[in-house]
């Protein structure tokens, strides 16, 4: 494999350039602009819909093939194989939408879909993991920016589906068929595994704080055009204007590694003197060589935050000790919470499983509502229902930027653990989903508003959470493992429960008989039990996520306390 590349300057080019693979990755949001095409050209009913729709989640979201991808290949190959899925899932979507091929089989569109927006879960895995590894210090502040960007990338594409191509579910389809995989190959460059800095950049705070305010610029831009625009009619010329400054905005983060070419600053690195920089080989050759009881943090630094944390290893710590002295016993012990785990080290550990628990009771609820969001609107009298979703996509993007900088500073200044905000969020979604419930006039976009923050504190927590955990070496397993809390619950709740109850009160309504897709059920009885059924399903999330915060308190305190956390020593890229 190829070296690291090394200085200050490489990790802010990729992760510029990962910003814009993350928009691309977003292309599963795309869905309702031309599922309404799919319906019509191929004469399909609203089940065999629905079914897509459960197709385009899977593929999002299993991404445990790219998990292992990443520890296994450079970024440029898994990135090359997420454009090749898009290019050849939603080729065969064109292909029927534009009638250039008739009568495609069912199974094969369900199927092409599936492979389509896989493409999301190795683009989104490849930028995430490389720069997780390239900021190993500053992991929630990055994950929430790319989160972010992620969250604001359905905006973005439907910027350019009115403007650019005109509404034209074809036009998009082919758009995503070329368009993600050219721009992908020409990032693919720049995304690739640095030298990690340490924060020894004093400027670093005033990079991440940049980006973050040029991405808050970008989401409100967007989301004011969005909202002006069937109001105010923009002119061709206009809209164009306005795209045009949507990818100026876009390019935001690059200005960082142009600033750091015209104006070089020399920085010191005294936490690693005269590191040299070392091939993937060969750091998988030292691992080999190395002693596998080699700590995670500087005992100097960490030892007093120990505590009860090592108490019940001391008697036994001290007989292997004693062993290995004598020559008895070669000591090859488990990785301690901090280090790095491999993936079946992982899951028998309660510790993984409370936090798939929280996350998918959190984001398992807040795609339920994401999904039916449309029908909640209309059963509660608002009938311009996309205000409602350019209002929880904002949201989402505040939540998942906000999450990830509020997180970052309690953890360094208070050593507080990240999944006491899962545990705030999800006692405030609590409080929201009885506010959908009770179908109070003037609550549902207040509740909409809540409920898109809190949806997207939970990525923004969950992705730094588990690397600190379980490590890096294996993030890219672990991350997509917890993913799939999210199909998991859409499954479950929206497709089953939600969609159930739904239909029973339409039945009700319509008279018995006469339930079909074209029944719509008004009031709020349509969703009033589904929204009782998640606030309990939160509140049980919201005491895991007690236990959880409670358990991993003092890993905190010694992967924090006195600013001694660094990068795994068995980490690689």
């Amino acid at each position: 494999m190829a070296n690291l590349k090394a200085g200050t300057r490489p990790p802010w080019l990729g992760l510029g350039a990962a910003v814009w693979v993350q928009i691309a990755s977003g292309n599963a949001y795309n869905f309702p602009l031309y599922s309404h095409s799919l319906k019509s050209v191929m004469g399909f009913s609203q089940h065999q819909l629905t079914m897509l729709g459960v197709a385009n989640d899977i593929g999002e979201n299993v991404g445990l093939l790219p998990g292992i991808a990443c520890n296994k290949f450079p970024p440029w190959i898994v990135l090359s194989i997420g454009s090749f899925a898009c290019f050849l899932g939603y080729g065969v979507l064109w292909l029927a939408v534009s009638r250039t091929v008739l009568n495609l089989p069912y199974w094969l569109l369900w199927l092409a879909l599936c492979v389509a927006t896989n493409s999301s879960a190795w683009l989104s895995t490849a930028v995430l993991v490389t720069n997780m590894r390239n900021f190993p210090v500053s992991r929630g502040t990055v994950a929430g920016i790319l989160k972010g960007y992620a969250g604001l990338s359905a905006a973005v594409f439907t910027e350019i589906y009115s403007t650019i191509l005109r509404k034209s579910s074809a036009n998009l389809l082919m758009f995503l068929s070329f368009g993600v995989p050219i721009l992908c190959f020409l990032m693919m460059y720049f995304v690739r595994a640095c030298t990690p800095t340490f924060g020894a950049d004093s400027t670093e705070h005033y990079h991440f704080l940049f980006i973050q305010v040029a991405s808050v610029v970008l989401g409100l831009y967007v989301l004011t055009t969005t909202i002006l625009d069937p109001i105010l009619h923009f002119s061709a010329e206009i809209s164009y204007a306005i795209l045009v400054g949507m990818v100026v905005l876009l390019m935001a983060p690059l200005a960082i590694p142009v600033k750091m070419t015209i104006c070089p600053l020399r920085i010191n690195q005294p936490e690693m003197p005269n590191q040299p920089v070392a091939s993937s080989d060969e750091t998988l050759q030292g691992e080999a060589n190395a002693d596998k009881t080699e700590p995670l943090l500087k005992s100097s630094e960490s030892a007093t935050y120990l505590g009860s944390f090592r108490e019940g290893d001391e008697a036994s710590e001290v007989a292997m000790l004693l062993a290995v002295g004598e020559g008895a016993v070669k000591k090859k012990r488990r990785p301690k919470r901090g280090e790095d785990f491999k993936f079946t080290e992982a899951v028998v550990k309660a510790d993984f499983w409370l936090l798939f628990l929280v996350y998918f009771t959190g984001v398992g609820s807040g795609v339920t509502v994401l999904n039916n969001l449309a029908q909640i609107g209309i059963a509660q009298g608002v009938h311009n229902t996309s205000i409602l979703l350019s209002l929880f996509s904002f949201c989402n993007f505040i939540g998942r930027l906000g999450g990830g900088v509020v997180s970052e500073h309690f953890v360094r200044s208070k050593l507080v653990p990240r999944t006491l905000w899962m545990t705030c969020t999800q006692m405030i979604m609590v409080i929201t989903y009885l506010l959908f419930a009770s179908a109070i006039g003037g609550t549902l976009f207040a509740a909409t508003a809540l409920l898109g923050i809190c949806f997207g504190v939970q990525f923004s927590i969950m992705i730094p959470t588990v690397s600190e955990l379980f490590g890096l070496k294996h993030f890219g397993i672990f991350y997509n493992f917890m993913s799939l809390g999210n199909p998991l619950g859409a499954f479950l709740f929206s497709g089953l429960l939600a969609g159930y109850i739904y239909d029973t009160e339409a039945a009700k309504q319509h008279g018995l008989g006469l339930l079909s897709s074209s029944i719509s059920c008004i009031g709020p009885n349509c969703f009033r039990l589904t929204f009782l059924v998640l606030a309990g399903l939160c509140g049980v999330g919201s005491v895991a996520s007690i236990v959880l915060t409670k358990r991993i308190w003092p890993v905190y305190q010694m992967l924090y306390g006195g600013g001694s956390f660094r990068l795994p020593q068995t980490s690689n890229h």
